[in-house]
């Protein structure tokens, strides 16, 4: 049968074999074709159409000007907070974006030896943070600028301090918080979908790889268990990108908008500005399509890195 179909497809074009095979699959392709056509919409054109604007003078109001380059040469030569902007998201995404990842790896991990009712309580627990609206005001609780707040008052009583910190309006404290912040609830989709996988491990494999000489639990972790859940793997790793680099809300929400001398000023902060606050929609699209760039990238190395796992 795969040879009569391979042969059938070498006299035909691939578009011709392409059409052949939605024919035969109608099914299937019109069961997709409401999410393709959403995505399509939504997330699709939206990109598209930011590269198209980045090279324009837009304000909304009236029709854009063609600028080509300007606002990139603009962006890289003469935007300083721009470089700050990237400084700060580099440095939350390399220490969020990998601790983040093992953290929600080995936390699945550890969960997953554990009976399941115990296992779907510990869960729960793990996972609240992540959902939970009242995170934030739990955090400004603790790291209130006042006496009342309750990191000032334990460090007044014990005579470390004198005075009290202003946490969230401290330029020195306030990237470090909101770092701790973010991997707090950084146990989210990515955390599941690692104990999805190891719940869909095959047991047969790890009886399999003890006769061929797999000795202990690390090499059953790397040789076995991460080998087979690499599609789990995958969508943790672009989860954890995405929410690195898309880094705003916390900040926003303890330190407000903008942060104290920009000290947690980062790329989404500075399109929100420009984009919803400037109405600059030219140069925030130019903003939108550096960041998309480097989200991709960076997606890319992961990729790599993923497909090594085992070898």
């Amino acid at each position: 049968m795969s040879k009569k179909k391979a042969v059938v497809r070498s006299d035909m074009t691939r578009w011709q074999w392409t059409l052949k095979e939605m024919k035969n699959n109608w099914v299937g392709y019109a069961m997709v074709a409401p999410y393709m056509l959403i995505f399509t919409c939504f997330t699709v054109l939206p990109v598209v159409l930011s590269m198209v604007i980045s090279f324009t003078n837009f304000n909304l109001l009236e029709l854009p000007d063609i600028v080509w380059l300007e606002n990139y040469i603009r962006l890289f030569l003469d935007d300083d907070i721009f470089v700050i902007a990237c400084k700060n998201t580099l440095i939350f995404a390399i220490i969020v974006g990998p601790v983040s990842y093992m953290m929600a790896l080995m936390v699945a991990w550890f969960i997953n030896e554990l009976p399941p009712r115990i296992r779907a309580i510990v869960t729960l627990i793990f996972y609240a943070p992540s959902i939970s609206g009242q995170v934030y005001l739990i955090w400004g609780t603790l790291f209130s600028g006042d006496s009342y707040g309750w990191v000032n008052g334990i460090l007044l009583d014990l005579g470390l301090i004198t005075t009290e910190i202003q946490w969230f309006q401290d330029a020195d404290y306030v990237m470090p918080l909101c770092i701790v912040v973010a991997l707090w609830t950084s146990l989210g989709t990515s955390f599941l979908s690692n104990i999805a996988g190891l719940q869909g491990i095959d047991r047969s494999m790890y009886e399999a790889g003890a006769v061929d000489g797999v000795r202990n639990r690390w090499q059953e972790l790397w040789y076995i268990t991460l080998p087979s859940m690499r599609p789990q793997l995958m969508f943790s790793a672009v989860m954890s990108i995405t929410s690195c680099f898309g880094f705003g809300g916390v900040v926003t929400a303890l330190c407000g908008f903008p942060s104290v001398d920009y000290a947690a000023h980062t790329i989404m902060h500075h399109l929100d500005d420009y984009g919803s606050i400037r109405f600059e929609v030219g140069y925030s699209s130019a903003i939108a399509v550096v960041l998309f760039a480097i989200m991709i990238g960076a997606n890319m190395l992961v990729k790599k890195l993923l497909s090594k796992v085992g070898q």
